[in-house]
């Protein structure tokens, strides 16, 4: 083994794989999709990339959201190995619904949400959102009024009127973005989104929910009502890093200075 050993990249980008790549003297194995692994006595085994076999890992690098990935995340937590963001906190969190779940127990913005399974119907008399499965970015919600039957198992919540925001921190660095779209789906995709002043209640929540679900990098979304009232929308462990030149930027110096610790 090399001196500075093998590290993985799994789901990094090009950019971001070639800033790491110049910034660090050791091996590296990098997968932009889910690799094949074994882990045995310990020690995690990774498929290379190119050509038959597999490779010792001292450090795994994560980054993205895909369908397959629960059981590698699953498997990175058992290997209890050096994982960046921490292995099992993303295990906790990959499963939307399970995770705010967990969420509201502990923000102090948590309002209570309601359930409907899977083929069944619900009436409300108040403007209401249901959501579910395990993607963010405005997918797979639905708002709705009076009658409306489910497809999938879903939480279902009041529609707060109000400004859609997300506190994210990576390592000891945090910003309050303004989420943006045409439609009451927002996101921090559109060119409109940007950086505002940090909500200090806000901050406090998600570092608090970060420190609790033991997790590496946090993007809570929250939405702050027209009565200043605030409400906890969702949790995502894996918070979008390029949309903002600065997040990037903040994102590679905690992963470089993680795998040169």
């Amino acid at each position: 083994m090399e001196k500075f050993g093998r590290i993985a990249l799994v789901g990094i980008e090009m950019e971001e794989y070639q800033v790491i790549r110049s910034g660090y003297k050791g091996l590296i194995i990098w997968h932009q999709s889910i690799p094949k692994i074994v882990i045995k006595n310990g020690i995690l085994f990774m498929e290379k990339e190119n050509g038959i076999g597999m490779l010792p890992v001292d450090k795994v690098v994560y980054y993205g959201i895909f369908d397959n990935d629960f059981d590698f995340i699953t498997g990175l937590a058992v290997w209890n190995g050096a994982c960046f963001p921490n292995a099992e906190a993303m295990m906790d969190c990959r499963l939307k619904i399970p995770c705010l779940v967990k969420a509201m127990k502990h923000s102090r913005f948590g309002a209570p949400r309601g359930f409907i399974s899977a083929e069944t119907e619900v009436t409300v008399a108040t403007d209401m959102v249901a959501k579910w499965g395990n993607w963010h970015c405005g997918q797979n919600k639905h708002r709705f009024t009076g009658d409306w039957k489910s497809e999938m198992a879903s939480t279902i919540e009041p529609y707060f009127e109000g400004d859609a925001v997300r506190i994210m921190v990576i390592g000891n660095q945090y910003w309050q973005i303004k989420l943006e779209g045409d439609t009451w789906l927002k996101s921090i995709h559109p060119d409109t989104a940007c950086f505002i002043e940090i909500d200090q209640d806000l901050l406090d929540d998600t570092l608090h929910l970060m420190k609790t679900l033991n997790m590496s990098m946090i993007g809570n979304d929250y939405i702050v009502c027209k009565d200043g009232s605030k409400q906890l929308l969702e949790v995502n462990h894996i918070p979008n890093i390029t949309r903002f030149e600065e997040v990037r930027s903040a994102y590679l110096e905690t992963v470089m200075a993680w795998i040169q610790n």
